[in-house]
């Protein structure tokens, strides 16, 4: 093993395993003419102790784990079957089959809090552990989103008590805990006199699934009879759930249309969410799990197939009952698999939701790094951040990620798209998209196992590896990223690559205000080179932290326009200032990132001019142009744009291109319009618009 790190150390260089150093050093500062050494900045003590408490601490600050207990660790072998007193959550142990339970636990987490908080990891992000149907026809639920009892802890996964200890064992090391939430659907349980037998078998043996009905079918007395099995009514928990009036009985969604809200998911029992005693029920559940466990937040699974008029009720009434509680930063974020800013933002603006997982850098970053596409469809992801600017949601909120338990791993994408690339650079790709997550804006989510460069051979359960080792053939025949070792090892090497290299982006961002609070700012595109560099910049600090990366194969110098006359080096390349000029030679695959001493010089504003609205997207998009008497190679200013009518504030956008996005509705409601552009430095313009 040490010899293959000496040699992946070798082909890496400074921006990849130069992580794996153990000694202390200063950041450098670099001033006019003088060549900075790549020195990494380490620490001590763990990020988790760095941070603000985890009461106080802004989400912005986090880094995310997202786990799946079952392939985690299994800590308590007796609780692998469930209970057997409680028959419909009862069996499905095959550590063999990718599809089964494989024993992991919630106590198996907190045996293993040394490693992630090691790693950097602020937050941990579970899959879902309330009560599942265990078995259905179509698999296993080692996942947790087959849930029947919304009050209780799945017995595969363990107990009230062991999750009380794991919640409290995290906070006292100041790492939170968040849940995985459904509201779309409960388990298979309902079934359909036209399309299954008294069994719940399905009539049509050749052809599982029963055929969606829309409102036109509905409306000409074309529906179906819902029906529950003697043997598993009244298995749902709260009461109200077994009720088949409260659901939506028009068989399979084909994800199109209206069955995208109403259809079932895979079979699974939709909810109706448009009904209002539904959405006051859902609340009181959710309400009552955190009264039982004080979580620091939840993700929401399957978004954007419950009524968004839903989602306007319950994130607001969670997080204020959160807060009631003594959960002041309690943080909601939802799955929207889609990759349009324009779609998710629906559930951040109008939706009312405070976030949302980013799919957008999913796909984006997958199709620059992963697959070989134009990198300028990065820089301009974050160009359409406007759509998620309103008054009360900001894309700094958006949950960043690489891979996940549907889509497949980081590694599967690197060996699929470059699988002729030696082994040392396939790492390196992996080593430089987690850098990118971690620099650029957004709350950074590692998927578990990622960090032991788990492979995969695609989505769903072929990205479910075992952490510890694993007799499950498809798993154990894969080439892992960074190692030696196989699936089939015990994987949790706090000396693998990859996690040392996370390890030190998480003591590098806990370091680096702006890297967590920072607006983002693309600084210079170059599609042909491969060269994409960006600044974040807080607010109060003012200070530019300039992040330049090459994501292409060749080597590249790279010079950029600067302000400051002194920048502290934090990592990668080396790098000189001339003459207002940043200079960095980067070699393929790799970054520079430094942070300037000074603070940006004034954007001393002369007008604001409204240019013609259009739409696009389904939005109604009003831009701005600004003109400055001075300005710096960064504009820095904030324009707060307002209902002038309501004096209501609608977005606040600090990066160009200015504009105030709106749906069409809000278009034709709001007449007039008050720009206020800020420069943060007591200068103020402000101007009235007709719309």
């Amino acid at each position: 093993m040490h010899t293959q790190l000496n040699r992946l150390a070798a082909a890496i260089g400074v921006a990849g395993l130069v992580a794996l150093s153990a000694c202390s050093e200063p950041q450098q500062s670099l001033k006019q003419n003088t060549p900075v050494p790549d020195k990494p900045v380490v620490s001590a003590t763990s990020v988790a102790e760095q941070v603000p408490h985890y009461l106080e601490r802004n989400v912005q600050q986090d880094i995310f784990y997202f786990v799946m207990p079952d392939r985690f660790h299994n800590a308590n072998p007796d609780n692998d079957m469930g209970d057997p007193d409680k028959p419909i959550s009862y069996g499905g142990l095959d550590k063999t089959s990718k599809w089964a339970f494989h024993g992991g636990d919630i106590q198996g987490l907190e045996a293993k809090l040394d490693y992630l908080q090691e790693m950097g990891i602020t937050a941990i992000w579970m899959t879902p552990i309330l009560r599942n149907k265990a078995i259905q026809p179509d698999g296993f639920a080692h996942h947790g989103y087959w849930v029947v009892d919304f009050t209780e802890i799945d017995p595969h996964f363990g107990s009230d008590d062991a999750l009380h200890d794991l919640i409290d064992a995290a906070h006292k090391r100041n790492i939170k805990v968040f849940f995985d939430i459904i509201t779309n659907h409960t388990a298979d349980v309902i079934k359909y006199k036209e399309c299954h037998d008294e069994q719940g078998n399905y009539l049509n043996k050749e052809k599982k699934g029963c055929a969606f009905k829309d409102k036109a079918q509905l409306a000409s007395g074309d529906t179906y009879t819902p029906f529950v099995p003697e043997d598993e009514k009244n298995v749902k928990v709260p009461e109200w759930l077994n009720d088949p009036a409260i659901y939506n009985n028009q068989g399979d969604s084909i994800w199109r249309g209206e069955s995208v809200i109403t259809g079932d998911f895979a079979g699974l029992d939709d909810i109706n969410t448009s009904l209002p005693e539904v959405q006051q029920n859902m609340i009181q559940v959710f309400e009552d799990l955190i009264d039982k466990f004080k979580p620091d937040g939840f993700r929401i699974d399957t978004v954007k197939h419950v009524d968004i008029e839903f989602w306007q009720v319950f994130g607001p009434a969670i997080v204020e009952h959160a807060q009631s509680v003594g959960i002041p930063q309690f943080h909601i974020f939802g799955e929207v698999y889609d990759g349009n800013p324009a779609k998710l933002s629906d559930f951040t603006t109008t939706g009312k939701l405070p976030s949302v997982l980013d799919f957008g850098f999913h796909f984006n970053v997958k199709d620059a790094l992963f697959s070989g596409m134009d990198i300028n469809r990065i820089p301009h992801l974050f160009d359409n951040d406007d759509y998620y600017r309103d008054a009360d949601s900001s894309p700094l909120d958006l949950m960043t990620f690489l891979g996940n338990h549907d889509a497949g791993r980081v590694g599967h994408f690197i060996q699929k798209g470059f699988a002729d690339l030696s082994p040392d650079l396939q790492l390196k790709r992996s080593l430089l998209a987690h850098s990118l997550m971690y620099f650029s804006r957004g709350i950074p989510v590692v998927y578990y196992g990622d960090e032991q460069g788990f492979t995969g051979d695609g989505g769903d359960v072929d990205a479910r590896e075992d952490m510890d080792p694993s007799v499950v053939d498809v798993y154990n025949d894969n080439t892992l990223l960074g190692t030696n070792k196989t699936t089939a090892d015990d994987n949790f090497d706090t000396q693998h690559p990859i996690y040392q290299h996370l390890a030190h982006l998480a003591q590098i961002r806990a370091n680096t205000q702006a890297l967590g609070t920072g607006e983002h700012y693309n600084r210079l595109i170059d599609n042909d080179k491969g060269i994409y560099a960006f600044a974040r910049v807080d607010a109060k600090e003012k200070k530019e932290v300039l992040a330049i990366f090459n994501l292409g194969t060749q080597s590249q110098t790279v010079s950029i326009d600067v302000d400051a006359s002194a920048y502290d080096h934090i990592d990668g390349a080396q790098v000189t200032l001339k003459n207002g000029k940043l200079n960095a030679q980067l070699a393929p695959l790799s970054y520079t990132l430094v942070k300037a001493q000074d603070q940006l010089s004034v954007s001393e504003i002369a007008d604001i001019v409204m240019l013609d609205s259009y739409q696009d997207n389904g939005r109604v998009i009003v831009p701005f142009e600004l003109s400055f008497i001075s300005s710096n190679a960064l504009e820095m200013v904030s324009v707060n744009v307002y209902d002038a009518n309501k004096d209501q504030l609608l977005t606040m956008d600090p990066t160009s291109p200015y504009r105030l996005i709106l749906t069409p509705a809000q278009a034709e409601s709001i007449t007039e319009l008050k720009v206020v552009v800020d420069n943060y430095h007591g200068q103020k313009i402000s101007k009235a618009f007709s719309l």
